[in-house]
């Protein structure tokens, strides 16, 4: 079932956003070399229980993974990129971290993601992130009332194409509202024109994640930690958005 929020409820989620933006913007100073992941999951735990949130991550238990997930943020390091776990290493210079982080505030939630690249950036990986974070830009600009879900996807494929990168089809956007993932789907890739209609109180996560050699992916033994199947560098961004009559409106702005 797909819920149209009212404008009330928009502004709750805008809260529960902000919290989520300004959390994630708190955290990227730590991604530099020597900073231990753990580190930065205690951190996160810190700024959550200091914003009055959740963790949406606590818990959640879907049909993938072994097990409930017992951290409230997503760190996946180099070539993994979603549902990383925090696990006991330590940053190097020009590691790249993507950080996923989902809170509920008053019952309302945001969800959002960037990738940090830790002290000296390889020119590759700047790209990489860049062409994420163009393809969010890309596909939060296509979400106008009146149109369909698949001009959001069309217009993050179209990104990745322009940088040589293949989009995947697996693991998209996704509802957001009162819980972390609700329907609709916003996959990565898709027709314009097609998909269900953009109303305006649909709210949902936009988040465009690319591999720099594959479409494929591999999953750690911890069950959870998604790779490239190739090995190769992955980023991820990714903004809670509104549909209003006047176009998208991003929710989890810092």
């Amino acid at each position: 079932m797909i819920e149209l929020k009212t404008e009330a409820e928009i502004a709750k989620m805008r809260a529960a956003g902000r919290l989520v933006g300004g959390i994630l913007e708190e955290l990227r100073p730590m991604v530099r070399a020597g900073v231990n992941l753990l580190d930065i999951e205690r951190r996160t735990r810190d700024l959550i229980e200091a914003g009055g949130g959740v963790s949406c991550y606590w818990d959640y238990a879907p049909s993938f993974g072994n097990g409930p997930f017992r951290n409230v943020i997503c760190l996946s390091l180099n070539d993994a990129v979603l549902h990383g776990l925090p696990h006991d290493v330590t940053l190097r210079d020009g590691d790249l971290l993507s950080l996923d982080l989902a809170v509920s505030l008053n019952g309302w939630v945001g969800d959002s993601a960037i990738s940090v690249i830790a002290g000296t950036p390889r020119d590759e990986d700047v790209r990489l992130v860049r062409a994420t974070e163009e393809a969010l830009a890309a596909g939060i600009e296509a979400a106008k009332p009146g149109g369909r879900l698949g001009d959001v996807s069309a217009a993050i494929a179209a990104v990745a194409e322009s940088y040589d990168y293949t989009p995947s089809g697996e693991f998209g956007g996704h509802g957001v509202g009162r819980t972390m993932h609700e329907s609709p789907s916003v996959p990565n890739i898709g027709r314009a024109g097609r998909g269900y209609p953009l109303r305006p109180g649909l709210t949902i996560a936009v988040e465009p994640w690319f591999a720099a050699g594959t479409s494929r992916i591999v999953y750690d033994p911890d069950g959870w930690t998604i790779r490239s199947a190739d090995g190769s560098r992955t980023a991820h961004s990714e903004h809670t958005i509104a549909i209003t009559p006047d176009g998208a409106q991003v929710l989890t702005a810092p």
